[in-house]
């Protein structure tokens, strides 16, 4: 058998995104297209508390066990001035039809424009359907879009925007909807206020880029997080 047909007879992976969200309060977090063996400690050690998310430039063949998602790159581009690889998506669909299931795809989109990233969403989500049918679709929210905003076949609301209009609104958009990414997570103190806002996972580009500091808040927050309840310490104040 095939590596594409074995990871079509897969459990559709809405399915287990269902199973995340109903089976722990504790969020998912998705370090920024990182693989090394610092990731894979944590991952053995909290199980389902970690995953990746992966840009068309940050491919890396995912095992078996791992849980990932893809990001489709507009941010990336547009925070550095570069036009966006369309071609590297497709190879990003593409490489993940021969794996097994992502938790779901960020359908492209144009970062701080309503309009373009409408318009993006019936032009894409047919052709992320054609590659991979089964995967749910993230639907990156824009600063100054309302809940109205969300297409009827969004299976996920991303949230990424500027930083300000993020942290706002995030209660909004988790209030509202089932499924809520959020983008940009890359402190202790913003895991706890993601996940007290309801969000189900979040991402970062910083974990392994910060030293051993930064990756000791990620563990602190897993450590606390999963299965011994909220520390005493973790005050409001800390999260205004």
């Amino acid at each position: 058998m095939s590596t594409t047909d074995s990871a079509t007879k897969q459990t559709p992976p809405l399915m287990r995104l269902d199973a995340m969200t109903c089976s722990s309060s504790s969020m998912m977090v998705m370090p920024s297209n990182s693989s090394g063996l610092a990731v894979g400690r944590l991952v053995g050690k909290y199980p389902n508390r970690l995953g990746w998310l992966m840009s068309p430039d940050g491919w890396r063949q995912p095992p078996s066990w791992m849980p990932y998602a893809l990001d489709n790159g507009a941010f990336g581009a547009w925070k550095n001035g570069t036009q966006w690889d369309e071609g590297g998506f497709i190879m990003l669909l593409e490489r993940a039809r021969k794996s097994h299931f992502p938790l779901w795809v960020v359908v492209p989109d144009v970062v701080t424009d309503r309009d373009a990233t409408l318009a993006k969403w019936g032009e894409w989500v047919p052709q992320i359907r054609g590659v991979l049918p089964h995967t749910p679709l993230a639907f990156a929210v824009q600063d100054g879009m309302t809940k109205n905003d969300v297409p009827a076949d969004a299976d996920v609301v991303f949230v990424g925007g500027s930083t300000e209009w993020k942290w706002k609104h995030l209660r909004a958009w988790t209030e509202n909807f089932p499924r809520v990414h959020v983008a940009r997570v890359n402190s202790e103190r913003m895991l706890w206020m993601a996940q007290d806002a309801g969000a189900i996972s979040c991402d970062g580009t910083g974990w392994m880029r910060g030293g051993e500091e930064r990756l000791a808040e990620l563990e602190h927050y897993l450590e606390i997080s999963t299965g011994k309840g909220r520390p005493q310490m973790v005050m409001e104040h800390i999260l205004q």
